[in-house]
């Protein structure tokens, strides 16, 4: 076995681990905290415990075999929150904090507004959404039940007031809003891409043959539920901006654009909501 820190992140790297997962996973091992990455370069040197080292092993193994690293670990940061992760959620992904920048940038005008999230998972971007916005009424929704657990003790953890419901996308929402933001499943179902993210929950990924069925009934439904004036944001995939486009003007929003994620890629689309054209 190796006998010092920085022998075991070798070990990693030859498995294929990624080097920052690869710290990560070692701090959790030696039950040190997953943000202190500084301790790892302090005591590089040390030696390392035999029971750490099987802990790291079987850590290694796992994330060498697709499982995401959140997952081992536990937690994800988003959007200057730490959540609490498993399996039962979709994990967080950076280009998501699009979407929470873009819905902030259009309540900042706003006093005490009225938000909903869809399909909230882990809570993420509704917790995002009141930890910036104290004032805004904040609800979220998600059809699967053990996914509202984990939302709703992130809630409890981080002592945010969202307003947690099992529903159908907008099925039993409330009207008034003046943003409905998601994050919907829009990878086709028979994307290759799903088998690199077959640990993660098949139904907060894929939305039918081509990826749209839950954006076109979010579309379709999320007028009902606006207020005049309101806006209805979307992430989708890398390629659907366009798809996406066409179903909001088709339904009638106008102002149709997108925001670039990370990489640059359209990877939001929203329009407003007026009776009033």
């Amino acid at each position: 076995m190796p006998t010092t820190l920085t022998q075991a992140l070798r070990a990693a790297a030859a498995l294929g681990v990624d080097r920052l997962d690869a710290q990560l996973l070692l701090l959790r091992a030696l039950g040190q905290p997953i943000h202190e990455r500084a301790w790892l370069l302090a005591h590089d040197t040390d030696a390392l415990p035999d029971g750490a080292w099987q802990a790291f092993q079987a850590l290694c193994g796992r994330r060498a075999a697709g499982e995401p690293a959140a997952y081992l670990l536990g937690e994800k940061e988003f959007h200057g929150l730490t959540l609490q992760v498993d399996p039962r959620v979709l994990v967080p992904r950076p280009d998501t904090e699009t979407l929470v920048d873009w819905a902030l940038a259009l309540a900042a005008g706003l006093q005490a507004p009225r938000l909903l999230d869809l399909g909230t998972g882990s809570g993420a971007i509704a917790l995002a959404l009141q930890q910036a916005r104290p004032d805004a009424t904040v609800d979220a929704v998600d059809a699967s039940a053990e996914a509202l657990e984990v939302a709703r003790a992130n809630a409890q953890r981080l002592a945010l007031p969202v307003r947690f419901a099992q529903a159908d996308w907008l099925a039993g929402a409330g009207a008034g809003y003046d943003l409905i933001v998601s994050n919907p499943p829009y990878i086709a179902a028979g994307d290759a891409h799903l088998a690199a993210l077959r640990h993660e929950p098949l139904g907060a990924l894929a939305s039918g043959p081509d990826g749209l069925v839950d954006l076109r009934r979010i579309v379709q439904d999320a007028p009902a539920h606006l207020a005049e004036g309101g806006w209805l944001l979307l992430e989708h995939g890398f390629d659907q901006a366009a798809a996406v486009h066409v179903l909001l003007a088709a339904r009638g929003f106008t102002q149709v654009q997108s925001r670039d994620d990370l990489a640059g890629i359209a990877r939001c689309s929203g329009g407003i909501w007026r009776t009033v054209k």
